[in-house]
């Protein structure tokens, strides 16, 4: 009997510890995007600010319907706050900026946009198509600030790839606009 609850001991601690079995408690959000399927994990443990924004955003429904927007290739790809007739969608109060969180700007991670007050960041975000450390935190000043890197891709960086690569031109007084709208379907917390 002793030996029998001694293998449950040790597979039960195998389960629980095992990489093959660990699970992140980091939320999981999906994007359908007319393109394909981008998964995301949220970085909550080291961005509560900014993970909370992004998941009060998908829990509205805001970005249901809302397109990439401006899209460089080789830089990144930015959504969430425009709809395809490139209406700016109304947003709730800015957020405090967290990119001194050690986070950096890598190919594949998720970021706040912002303007140029470091503190601006609503509903918008992108991805790095590339390394970009050039926005990391750099200084609690100025053009030191750099964006709050929240997330990154886990699934679908080939869409990433795909979406960065297409045409774009100038559009609702913008550039860098797809020419074909490049929309976010639905936004959903993976369960």
């Amino acid at each position: 009997m002793a030996l029998r609850h001694l293998k449950v001991l040790i597979l039960s601690i195998f389960f629980f510890t095992s990489p093959l079995w660990a699970v992140s408690s980091n939320p999981q959000v999906v994007l359908e995007t007319s393109e394909g399927i981008i998964e995301i994990e949220l970085m909550r443990d080291v961005a509560p600010i900014s993970t909370s924004n992004f998941l009060n955003y998908v829990e509205e429904g805001f970005y249901n319907g809302t397109i990439f927007h401006r899209v460089i290739s080789g830089f990144m790809i930015q959504g969430g706050g425009f709809t395809s007739s490139m209406k700016q969608k109304a947003t709730n109060k800015p957020i405090l900026n967290e990119a001194d969180n050690g986070l950096s700007n890598l190919r594949g991670t998720l970021a706040m946009a912002r303007t140029s007050d470091p503190h601006s960041a609503t509903g918008q975000f992108f991805i790095n198509h590339s390394d970009n450390t050039f926005l990391d935190h750099k200084a609690k000043s100025g053009q030191g600030w750099g964006y709050a890197v929240f997330g990154k891709v886990t699934q679908g960086l080939p869409v990433v790839d795909l979406i960065a690569s297409t045409k774009t031109g100038s559009r609702g007084g913008m550039g860098d606009v797809p020419k074909e709208n490049i929309i976010i379907l639905s936004a959903s917390v993976k369960h």
